[in-house]
């Protein structure tokens, strides 16, 4: 069972570019330390793909020569803050209905292969800097979380489970930022995301 991780920064986790096995020290990380040793009989092979700065068009155009050749059984997808962030600091404007294109390309080409699709919603934390990010943010969502849904095998909600502990734990517990998650945050999010790969493996 071959697993593909595709995102941005919350997916590279720091990974060596320079090793091909390396998986950072992120949440596909901790996922992979967790997952194998449930299934010790079961050849797993976890690749993580991330890239820091990537956006959804970008990966749409990566994803033929990139990920495909990989042929990976399943595919695990985060992706979405950096155009909110290149929106607001880099001023590169968010077109939402380019946006919703290149996702459901992205999707649609996985799912023509065969290839299982997880894909995992991104998540804002409420910093103050980050508080006029999302109404944005929110619409971006509703994007997300009407194509995803529709074409993917799985979707976990992220960004509604993470508001919802961080009315019991103060948000720095799971984002200094609001965008980058801790140690306590990656490791949620490693939890979840192995519930729903759990469902697909061969």
């Amino acid at each position: 069972m071959k697993i593909v991780f595709l995102g941005d920064c919350v997916t590279d986790g720091d990974r060596d570019r320079n090793d091909e096995n390396s998986l950072g020290n992120g949440y596909v990380k901790i996922l992979s330390d967790k997952l194998k040793p449930i299934y010790p009989d079961m050849d797993i092979e976890l690749i993580n793909k991330g890239i820091s700065g990537i956006n959804i068009c970008e990966l749409c155009a990566l994803s033929d020569s990139e990920i495909i050749p990989l042929k990976p059984d399943a595919v695990v997808i985060m992706c979405g803050i950096d155009e909110i962030l290149a929106h607001y600091i880099h001023n590169e404007k968010l077109e939402l209905q380019q946006y919703e294109s290149c996702l459901n390309s992205l999707l649609t080409n996985f799912k023509r292969q065969g290839i299982a699709v997880i894909f995992l919603e991104p998540f804002l934390l409420p910093a103050p800097d980050k508080l006029r990010m999302r109404k944005l943010f929110n619409e971006q969502l509703a994007i997300i979380r009407k194509v995803a849904k529709e074409q993917s095998d799985e979707y976990v909600a992220y960004d509604e489970m993470l508001a919802g502990v961080s009315e019991r734990l103060h948000y720095k517990e799971y984002s200094l930022d609001g965008i980058h998650p801790t140690h306590r945050c990656s490791r949620l999010i490693a939890d979840q995301a192995i519930k729903a790969i759990r469902k697909h493996l061969l």
